[in-house]
């Protein structure tokens, strides 16, 4: 699919302040309607933080933010519409069965009946979750729950999409079969910022991917041209290379 040239994200000098500690430390980003972005970078780096201020779960210190078209923080009505988030807590009910929990997010969107029997049918035959639908989520295993999270962001059909380490605590097989939805949703046009620890994930979905570290926004490219600046032979070996100084240093 190819992608639009108009801006869905938008982060001009973007600061967030924890205490005297800049946890996004002046970040200017654009996203492409239609792009998929990976966002890489070590623990504490500030990922889930940007990821917290494009949802409107957070505001920033300063900077300018636009999804959607819509300015944050004055938008968030409109901006709950257009987006799906999958967080890294996964953020279920365990009380109740996977189609209850789909139910209750249906209604939190005030879904149309018809509508919403699609989706939910459509959804969990995708993630494979059809066949264990009335289970009760307390009797799910942790990839599970993250598919059903999956499912719970998408019930409504957002244009936007933020996965935060969507597919974390998967096996293998789990994971590449949410490899492949995450494909399909991108054939769909729909935008996808994506935060992973699996560069492997970031290198076979993203279309461009950007390293965060200590707060700071290194490096924005397309993974082959990063690989190639880098004189290196994948995104692993880039990340280690120009985020790898927390660890290298023990800082």
């Amino acid at each position: 699919m190819q992608i639009n040239a108009y801006p869905e994200i938008v982060m001009e000098n973007v600061i967030k302040k924890f205490d005297d500690i800049n946890a996004v430390d002046n970040v200017s980003l654009r996203i492409a309607r239609g792009e998929m972005f990976g966002l890489l970078g070590p623990n504490g780096a500030g990922k889930t933080t940007i990821v917290n201020i494009l949802c409107g779960l957070i505001k920033p210190t300063s900077g300018f933010v636009t999804v959607g078209g819509y300015s944050l923080p004055k938008n968030l009505e409109d901006l709950k519409r257009i987006i799906g988030v999958c967080l890294q807590e996964t953020t279920v009910y365990p009380y109740l069965n996977c189609e209850e929990n789909i139910e209750l997010f249906g209604g939190l969107h005030a879904m149309k009946k018809d509508l919403f029997e699609i989706r939910k049918r459509l959804l969990l035959t995708k993630l494979g979750l059809y066949n264990v639908s009335r289970k009760k989520v307390e009797k799910y295993s942790g990839g599970m729950k993250r598919r059903l999270s999956l499912i719970l962001a998408l019930i409504h059909d957002p244009q936007i999409i933020f996965l935060d380490e969507p597919t974390i605590g998967m096996d293998p097989q789990s994971r590449r079969s949410v490899w492949d939805f995450i494909k399909e949703l991108k054939n769909e046009n729909k935008t996808i910022f994506l935060t992973t620890h699996y560069m492997e994930e970031a290198e076979t979905l993203c279309d461009r991917v950007g390293i965060v570290d200590f707060g700071k926004l290194i490096a924005v490219d397309t993974p082959k041209n990063l690989i190639l600046k880098n004189g290196v032979n994948n995104l692993e070996e880039v990340f280690i290379k120009l985020a790898g100084r927390r660890i290298r240093d023990g800082v």
